[in-house]
């Protein structure tokens, strides 16, 4: 069974996304991006642009399935509540789009991706590069994405969650 993944790594400046293509244990890479929302804008401009640009990427592409990177909670609350924000727009394009969508903690991914929850994102960029060549150089937000959606593979995604038990959302 051929699923489509799409994973987002959720950000008010650089949104990254990426497609990967679950094949059974093969993996492959689709289509990968970053969204950039003019800084000078307000904020509900910006969070549109996003919107927009997300759904520009569900319509085109039409991914199976999404997972979405958590906010990773830090001191700074007016930058948690800003990724939170982008977060949103993430699950609102995915629900609009009529995905379903997984979301998974930051350490969860960097674990799934590299073997430890503590990697950075050189390590990161690292390993999606060599699980999927064929995405060539890769931005540091793409490949947080694309990682992301590496992960949501690694955990089963939905579909083959089904047969077993209930799908996490």
């Amino acid at each position: 069974m051929s699923i489509l993944i799409l994973g987002v790594d959720p950000g008010l400046n650089r949104c990254g996304w990426g497609l990967v293509l679950s094949e059974g244990s093969r993996l492959s890479h689709v289509a990968h991006g970053v969204i950039k929302p003019l800084a000078q804008q307000q904020l509900a401009s910006r969070l549109h642009q996003l919107f927009e640009g997300l759904c520009e990427v569900i319509e085109k592409h039409r991914p199976h399935e999404a997972a979405v990177e958590e906010t990773f909670v830090n001191s700074n609350a007016r930058a948690a509540l800003a990724l939170g924000q982008a977060r949103g727009v993430a699950l609102a394009a995915a629900a609009r789009g009529g995905i379903a969508v997984a979301e998974y903690a930051p350490a969860t991914i960097k674990k799934a991706i590299v073997g430890s929850g503590a990697a950075d994102k050189t390590q990161i960029s690292f390993m999606v590069q060599r699980l999927l060549p064929a995405a060539g150089p890769v931005s540091a937000d793409a490949a947080d994405a694309l990682g992301v959606a590496l992960c949501h593979a690694a955990h089963g995604g939905f579909r083959r969650r089904t047969a077993a038990g209930p799908a996490l959302t």
